[in-house]
């Protein structure tokens, strides 16, 4: 199966090496690109790509209008932020606004390869120092955290704690020297157990509860 996947950032530059990129790798195809938000959000009705690369930093509609935006109008679309900015004012904006991915763009072009094909499947990515930051600041904001889930079994609160840290499913099963698919079928079971919808929450559970250190 073919990856569509759409540009949008504002320097025509970083446009082209990511174009020249991905037209390498199989099972990819560049369908358009955009120099600003709105020409972004315009290009995904048009289009209809599986994945965006998108920059937060561009004229006119930025990133987080244009992530807004595109989810709104175009659900079925994965976005995957590439910028050069990982801070609170950005990151938690971005996620919450339905990015199902956040990268640096100092990430090297394998990964980013990588990357691309895990938000296609419908996973979440973020790049581990993004994840770190986001996991801290969500888990210190105010409200009641979830329910302790000590009925998880020790692999799970395995699979967990790698999750907290940013890595992809692939990357655990490496970790843990088992199958994609039974990291796949773990996570599904975390989340039923601890009755949350989405890895962002089990990775503030995992950081609430202990089965991650704080750093």
């Amino acid at each position: 199966m073919t990856i569509r996947v759409a540009i949008a950032d504002d320097h025509a530059v970083v446009r082209q090496g990511l174009r020249t990129f991905l037209e390498l790798q199989d099972g990819m195809d560049v369908v358009g690109e955009a120099a600003d938000g709105e020409e972004a959000v315009a290009l995904v009705e048009r289009t209809a790509p599986d994945v965006v690369l998108l920059d937060l930093v561009m004229p006119r509609v930025d990133g987080l209008e244009a992530i807004r935006r595109i989810r709104e109008r175009a659900p079925a679309t994965r976005i995957l932020v590439l910028t050069s900015f990982a801070d609170d004012r950005t990151v938690l904006p971005a996620v919450r606004a339905g990015a199902a991915g956040y990268l640096l763009k100092d990430v090297q072009p394998p990964e980013l390869a990588g990357a691309i094909r895990t938000v296609h499947a419908g996973e979440a990515l973020l790049a581990p120092a993004v994840a770190t930051m986001l996991v801290e600041q969500l888990a210190g904001e105010d409200g009641p955290g979830p329910e302790r889930g000590d009925h998880l079994t020790p692999r799970e609160r395995e699979v967990l704690a790698l999750l907290a840290r940013g890595r992809a499913n692939k990357a655990i099963a490496l970790d843990l020297g088992v199958s994609e698919r039974t990291v796949k079928t773990h996570v599904s079971n975390i989340l039923g157990k601890l009755n949350l919808t989405d890895r962002t929450q089990a990775a503030v559970y995992a950081v609430r509860h202990g089965i991650v250190p704080r750093d």
